[in-house]
């Protein structure tokens, strides 16, 4: 009998051990997995810029420090054989000591100093003439803060990014509808990828025009945000990736995207949105959103204290 028990154990011993080894393979070839598709999404989304935001400070961040820093996000609509105007401009500070993050849209047709063409024009103009480094000054200049890096969307292929993370809910505020078969009613609403391009586009049914469409266009992606760092998005990390790295610029590079999710990911989780007010005026008969003095100066104290430079 003893001797039948120590087989037995034996057995169990070894079933229990095949079975821990399979489950240590299986996690190390999904983490290899992950860490595949990552990197290589990354590697596709990565596209350096000759760029120095030390104009606007005087020592360039250093991530590993947890030093608050800033992000301009642009979202391209791009055409065969057009670069495209930058449509959506929005700039995030992150600070990990307050555990925030401020997102403020600027109105594309915002009048402003083009930095390298030496005249006023709107300030999605900048992207058309100069791309993403003439866009960044040209932010840089009017926030008067350090852009320290950029993220480049393909609004185009925004849903893609949008389907990959599984859809977005979010609560709208206004109902509306696009065209005879997209119906936006109010509350809370699950959106798929192109649904959420067309929440995002909407103005002219607004009354508050282009502001709506920057509060929605802020939305998504705060939505896209949060879904695709839970832990439930995991299981589908190869979509998420893949889309990223068809429709994403950055001059971010892995070990910095490392850092930041290992140093910052708490002050994702409350992201506080910011707008800046101006007033249309017909110049030349071209029309532009004119920022006062006042509203610009405003704007600017609030993201040079979030990034701690006064």
């Amino acid at each position: 009998m003893r001797v039948q028990k120590k087989k037995k154990s034996r057995r169990w011993l070894k079933i229990t051990g095949i079975a821990l080894l399979v489950m240590v393979a299986s996690v190390g070839i999904y983490a290899y997995s992950v860490y595949h598709s990552l990197t290589s999404a990354v590697e596709t989304m990565h596209e350096p810029i000759d760029w120095k935001p030390s104009k606007k400070r005087a020592e360039p961040v250093v991530l590993e420090k947890k030093e608050p820093f800033s992000v301009l996000m642009l979202g391209v609509d791009e055409r065969e054989g057009d670069k495209g105007r930058s449509d959506t401009i929005i700039v995030l500070t992150v600070n990990p000591n307050t555990n925030s993050v401020k997102m403020l849209s600027i109105p594309r047709d915002t009048r402003t100093e083009i930095i390298g063409r030496g005249a006023d024009d709107k300030i999605n103009h900048a992207y058309a003439f100069g791309g993403v480094p003439m866009a960044m000054e040209t932010v840089q200049n009017f926030l008067d803060i350090p852009l320290d890096y950029y993220v480049q969307i393909n609004m185009e292929g925004f849903e893609e990014i949008v389907d990959a993370v599984g859809g977005v809910t979010l609560q709208n505020d206004l109902a509306f509808s696009v065209g005879n078969t997209v119906n936006f009613p109010l509350g809370e609403i699950t959106l798929d990828g192109e649904e959420a391009l067309h929440y995002s586009r909407m103005r002219y049914e607004d009354p508050r025009g282009d502001f709506g469409r920057q509060t929605r266009q802020r939305q998504i992606i705060q939505a896209v945000i949060q879904k695709g760092a839970s832990v439930a998005s995991l299981t589908n990390f190869s979509s998420i990736f893949t889309a990223l790295g068809n429709n994403i610029k950055t001059n971010l590079t892995f070990d910095q995207m490392v850092d930041i999710q290992k140093n910052y990911k708490v002050a994702g989780k409350s992201i506080q949105q910011m707008e800046i007010k101006s007033q249309g005026q017909l110049i030349s008969d071209i029309y532009y959103g004119i920022v006062s003095e006042e509203e610009q100066l405003r704007v600017q104290s609030e993201l040079k204290t979030h990034l701690e430079l006064q």
